[in-house]
């Protein structure tokens, strides 16, 4: 089997901008990648967090990774604020549709930067 490697901007960026952390809860969480459908190919997910509330509180982010459970499916973050993005998804892989979701304690305070290598196997 061969690979080939492509560098991707997360499915719901826009030309690879941030995207805004709006919901505050898991109903409410935005959609930030959706994998590579399959089981063979695979996405690795790079994301990081940047906190610019005017306040000079930390958030606290929960991302659904691949599903909603607790323990099983979120990674929780504190993102300190103005201190630059905080890696939240260092690399980890990806594949069959699943999602990538966010959302923060407050709405509209924090921006998910990210991409994808997506590893396509033929």
């Amino acid at each position: 089997m061969a690979q080939s490697f492509t560098h991707e901007v997360l499915s719901s960026s826009t030309n690879g901008l941030g995207v805004k952390l709006t919901g505050t809860a898991t109903g409410t969480a935005v959609t930030l990648h959706t994998a590579i459908s399959g089981t063979t190919s695979r996405d690795e997910v790079w994301i990081w967090l940047q906190n610019n509330n005017a306040s000079g509180a930390t958030r606290t982010v929960t991302i659904e990774f691949g599903g909603t459970t607790a323990v099983d499916n979120q990674i929780i973050v504190p993102v300190p604020p103005k201190v630059g993005p905080v890696l939240a998804v260092p690399g980890f892989p990806l594949r069959n549709t699943l999602l990538v979701k966010a959302f923060a304690d407050v709405a509209n305070e924090v921006v998910a930067y990210g991409y994808v290598n997506r590893v396509t196997v033929t």
